[in-house]
Order: C-alpha cells, then structure tokens, then sequence
C-alpha cells in the first residue's frame, strides 16, 4: 500500500505551508497532495508558490498531485482551474466535473477526487472514458460498499485499469455551501470576510447542547468534529485500497505516516482517542462512532 498526503483543507500562512511540505518531502509519504480545494477566496498562496512547492517535492522523490476546488461558482475560478490542469508537469485531482471536463478536452489523466459523488461502477466507467486513472472514495462510504462496487468493476472488466484511494485519516470533509459559515459565525458577510478562517488553523469547533463537538467549520466547508482514523482497519483494506491518505491536520501528520506504515499488517495498533477519534463510516455505522 502506498501513503498519500492530502491538500490541507485549512487555511494556513504561506510560511506555516512551506513549513508543512518541508516536513512532507522529508517524510515517508509516496504522493502528495497540494492547492487550494475550498475557497477560492483564499490567495495567500499564489500559483507559482504551489509550483515552486511542487517541484521540491517532486525533487525529494515524491509523486505530487494538484488539488482543485470542490465547489466552482464562477468562470474565472474555472479559468484558474484550468491554470492548473495546464501545468504541464504534474498530475490533477478533479473535485469538480468541471475540471473533468477541462482534463478529458485535452486528453489529460486526472484523479477522481473525494468530492466527485461517485457511487457504483457504471460511474467509474464513464471518468473512465474521460481519463480517470485513480479514484478517490467518498469518505462516507464503507468498507462492505466499496468491495460491492469493486465486484461490480471486475463484472464490467475495469477492475484493474484504476487505483483505489481512500482517506483514512483526518476530518472528514461533509459539505460545502455558497455561503461561509466561518464567516458569518463573526457577524460577517460573506463578500466582506477579510478571509478570517485564516483564523483558524484547525477550524471552527460546533458543539450540541450535550457538548458534543459535532462539526468543525472551514469557511465554506463542514467538516467531522471528530478526526476519522483507520490506522487500526488497514489490514480489512487489503486486495482493494492501492492508496491510503492522511489529511494534514497539523506539521505532525507527515511524520504520522511512519505509524500508519508500522501497522500495516495489524500488528502495532495505535491507540485511538475516545472523544476525538471514528472510523464508523468504514465500518457501516454512525459516522461518529469508534469501535476498537
């Protein structure tokens, strides 16, 4: 199985990225992930500083993977969508069948991302013909559900021609709204935000009435308010999972990626953090469950 690192969901500095893909290139990770996916509103980091990063993480022997917007609003966010499909060096992750559409036009290998509601194998086989080389599932699916859709591929004889990622640490990216909810949690308007999720290096925690962290608000995006965690399901993954990511939470989850690794055949459980840790999607329950 190979390690991924997905974009990093938050908004984050400039400086504490370079910080956070200095720690990446020196890790074990086989891909990374980088971009904007949220909100394209968020510019601290401009083009040519993702590129710079991608090339040297490209030199540290990493396979480094565009990440683009899940929600596209406007035509220029598709004219700059299509800046990145046009690279011209590295591979990109569609979350959109917008920048599908862009990829397939030029006859580019893209990556199906977590975002693109891809649920049965009829699906796959048309990203397929538009050329998909690797899908990501949607975090809210199951084990049982994946291998019922891989069954459904070898009976369609597409089995073989995609990889299989799935994401297995982090919080779970759930929604995504026109308006920011970030924003109007600070009585701000949306066009006038200032980019405040800034703010919020690890989101807006949402509590119940129970004080139960329910959500985590990233500016447009819902996310789990507890970090889903399959390092201790890996070995129910093998013969389907080709590709496991860890989504960055903090400069910590590079090196994270070592524990996942030691664990892979089951033998070096992690110990699991009751209130903060699930993996019930995985296992066909409540998504907020843990079960050991």
């Amino acid at each position: 199985m190979k390690y991924a690192l997905g974009p990093v969901l938050w908004y984050w500095p400039t400086e504490q990225l370079s910080a956070f893909y200095q720690a990446a290139a020196e890790s074990s990770a086989d891909i990374v992930y980088l971009g904007e996916a949220v909100c394209s509103k968020r510019r601290a980091t401009k083009f040519n500083d993702w590129l710079n990063i991608a090339h040297m993480l490209r030199d540290s022997g990493k396979q480094v993977v565009f990440s683009t917007l899940a929600l596209v609003q406007s035509p220029s966010e598709l004219s700059e969508i299509k800046r990145y499909v046009d690279n011209g060096e590295f591979l990109v992750e569609a979350n959109d069948l917008g920048t599908v559409n862009i990829a397939a036009e030029q006859n580019l290998p893209f990556i199906a991302g977590l975002a693109l509601n891809c649920y049965n194998a009829v699906t796959l086989r048309l990203l397929l013909k538009q050329g998909m080389m690797r899908w990501c599932m949607p975090p809210e699916l199951s084990r049982d559900w994946l291998a019922n859709i891989l069954t459904q591929c070898e009976s369609l004889g597409i089995r073989q021609q995609f990889e299989v990622e799935v994401l297995g640490y982090g919080h779970l990216p759930l929604a995504l709204s026109a308006r920011c909810f970030t924003a109007r949690s600070e009585n701000r308007a949306k066009d006038e935000c200032e980019t405040c999720c800034i703010n919020y290096p690890q989101g807006r925690r949402v509590l119940s009435q129970e004080n139960q962290q329910v959500f985590v608000l990233n500016g447009i995006q819902t996310m789990s308010g507890y970090c889903y965690n399959l390092a201790n399901d890996q070995i129910s993954m093998q013969g389907m999972v080709d590709i496991l990511r860890l989504s960055p939470e903090n400069n910590e989850t590079p090196a994270l990626i070592d524990r996942f690794r030691a664990n892979q055949r089951g033998t070096e459980p992690l110990m699991m953090a009751q209130r903060n840790d699930c993996n019930g999607y995985w296992r066909n329950l409540a998504g907020l469950v843990l079960q050991e």
